[in-house]
């Protein structure tokens, strides 16, 4: 194998670049570095690719259109003013990694990250890899939130992340509450009201937006307007961070049309009993907790966080020499996370990496003389 040589344990080998995380982040890097001729491998810990998208529920349905959902040099299928769902994004990034011929390795878990005599040790079950420059993409999307409350539910209320969810079918009959007042949340509510009873926990409330406005997309005006791209280093961009937007649904028309009670926070909870901010109370059969990920850093050993365990970096450049992150919500821009926009930042990522990483080339000439 090529770069391959043993050690006391396990088999090492070597790359100059390697990317973690073969989600739309690592892909759209991947095409980037392809076409530097860069010596690179995109390790994926799920045996499929697309695996977040695969366990996002069926009906799932993007909030842009088609014509603003293309990762670099391969436009999204179909009609480009349609809303592609979830088995369509599936079916494009599978079909992305065998179009671009992508050296993702499946079932490739990264267990561990370091840094050893200058270069950066990347730890699998069964093997380890080596190289200068690690570019991490494994996403915002890691590991499922779900608040303290949820403890006080007793045994006989059925709790599912929304990562869980699929369809209503796999709900078992009786009053419904949906937490969490996003995208998420609207879509599975306004889906569950065709056969449950549905109560939606909204936290905070977000402005919502039409998916069209005057007759052009809403992502029409964000991009022409530059707000998508708009820097976390500008004042409005500061301003803007980490904040989401409801878009194409609205509260009062959950409830008029779909029937849906709305409810303030959920801030506690006994029993079969939620309680939300106001006061009010509602007994529950289900919960589906649509309250978000979490970032899990754990497994990286090199010091770049903060000390709240926050990532400190520029754009995806750290302050240690050849790490890299990508994809991560509002890494640089509003788009960084969002499958038609991921690639501003790895093209940024990539241009970085191209001047500091040989060529294939160049990588195979150096490995000859090595030899000889």
């Amino acid at each position: 194998m090529r770069g391959q040589h043993a050690t006391d344990a396990v088999t090492t080998e070597r790359r100059d670049v390697v990317v973690v995380g073969g989600g739309q982040a690592g892909l759209a890097l991947g095409y980037f570095l392809a076409r530097h001729g860069v010596d690179f491998v995109i390790l994926e810990a799920a045996k499929e690719p697309a695996a977040a998208w695969r366990e996002r529920w069926a009906s799932l349905k993007l909030f842009t259109p088609a014509r603003y959902d293309s990762l670099p040099g391969l436009a999204f299928p179909g009609d480009p003013d349609s809303y592609p769902r979830r088995d369509d994004v599936v079916s494009y990034l599978s079909d992305y990694v065998r179009r671009f011929e992508l050296p993702v390795e499946l079932g490739s878990r990264a267990q561990a990250l370091r840094k050893t005599n200058g270069a950066y040790l990347i730890e699998l079950d069964d093997r380890v890899y080596e190289a200068e420059l690690v570019v991490v993409a494994t996403g915002p999307f890691q590991v499922p939130f779900v608040p303290a409350l949820a403890q006080g539910l007793d045994a006989g209320v059925r709790q599912l992340h929304s990562s869980a969810y699929r369809n209503p079918d796999g709900i078992t009959s009786g009053r419904v509450l949906v937490v969490g007042g996003g995208n998420t949340g609207f879509q599975i509510a306004e889906e569950l009201s065709g056969s449950h009873e549905v109560h939606l926990s909204i936290g905070s409330r977000q402005t919502p937006l039409p998916q069209r406005l005057l007759g052009r997309y809403l992502f029409w005006y964000r991009d022409a307007t530059g707000l998508i791209r708009t820097s976390t280093a500008s004042p409005i961009g500061r301003r803007m961070a980490g904040r989401d937007t409801l878009i194409g649904s609205r509260p009062g028309a959950l409830r008029r049309t779909h029937g849906v009670e709305l409810h303030k926070r959920a801030v506690d909870a006994m029993g079969s009993t939620v309680i939300f901010t106001d006061g009010t109370r509602l007994d529950v059969n289900t919960v589906v907790w649509a309250t978000g990920f979490r970032v899990d850093h754990s497994w990286i050993d090199v010091p770049v966080f903060d000390e709240d365990g926050g990532l400190m970096h520029r754009r995806g450049v750290t302050l240690s020499p050849g790490l890299y992150f990508l994809g991560l919500s509002w890494q640089h821009t509003r788009g960084s996370a969002l499958l038609g926009w991921v690639k501003d930042d790895a093209q940024f990522i990539a241009q970085q990496i191209s001047t500091s990483a040989p060529t294939t080339t160049d990588a195979s000439a150096l490995r000859q003389r090595s030899t000889t």
